[in-house]
């Protein structure tokens, strides 16, 4: 059981698991799509959770990396609405700094952009775009951040949201939790599933290891 193992790390997205970001960045991927005549519904759907590269290759836009820089602009742009998840902030302040990544497929100053508006303090392990050859769902990212935490990819447990990015999780061989607080539905997933971390503890065990608990609170009956 997630509740009863322990963990060497966390390995944490950014974007829909760290902080809500999604009114931005529909807003900025919204007005790409409609200036390059593209359906605008079907780029938001395809953009969560992969590189902005990425999906500008998928709908054949020429001048990727130009594309990219101007994208990353307009987000840095506009953090509006830019919130954290709920709980978030408390649990990461309980998290030791050599124990935990971030691993984005934003681009550098925008993930620093989204975490300040957020108010959350990165950690000294942050994995974003231009640090891999390859984007989510290569399990490049979170190998990187394993990697430098000194940890075993299989003995860290990946807070994920969006399917590329669980895909790229289960590659790197790691336990996976999902956070579903940005869902507008439940997804269909195979591991477990959280709202927020209002109800969420974490303690270091004698082995000096992650351990998940739960909090009673009398908001989340």
């Amino acid at each position: 059981m997630l509740m009863q193992r322990s963990y060497a790390a966390f390995l944490f997205d950014m974007d829909g698991t760290l902080l809500d970001s999604i009114a931005s960045a529909v807003r900025v991927w919204t007005r790409w799509a409609e200036k390059h005549g593209l359906d605008a519904d079907a780029v938001v759907e395809s953009m969560h959770g992969v590189r902005a590269v990425e999906t500008i290759r998928r709908w054949g836009v020429p001048d990727v990396e130009r594309e990219a820089a101007e994208l990353t602009q307009a987000e840095i742009d506009d953090v509006e609405g830019v919130v954290a998840i709920a709980g978030v902030e408390r649990f990461l302040r309980a998290l030791p700094p050599d124990r935990w990544a971030i691993v984005t497929s934003a681009p550098r100053a925008l993930a620093a952009r989204r975490l300040a508006a957020a108010g959350l303090v990165p950690p000294p392990v942050l994995v974003t775009a231009e640090d891999v050859a390859r984007g989510k769902p290569a399990p490049d990212g979170f190998l990187a951040a394993a990697k430098r935490l000194g940890a075993d990819p299989e003995d860290c447990l990946v807070w994920e949201d969006a399917p590329a990015g669980i895909a790229s999780a289960e590659a790197s061989g790691a336990t996976v939790m999902v956070v579903g607080a940005t869902h507008h539905r439940p997804m269909a997933t195979r591991h477990p599933v959280i709202a927020d971390y209002e109800d969420l503890t974490v303690k270091i065990n004698g082995a000096g290891r992650l351990v998940l608990g739960l909090q009673v609170n009398p908001s989340h009956p």
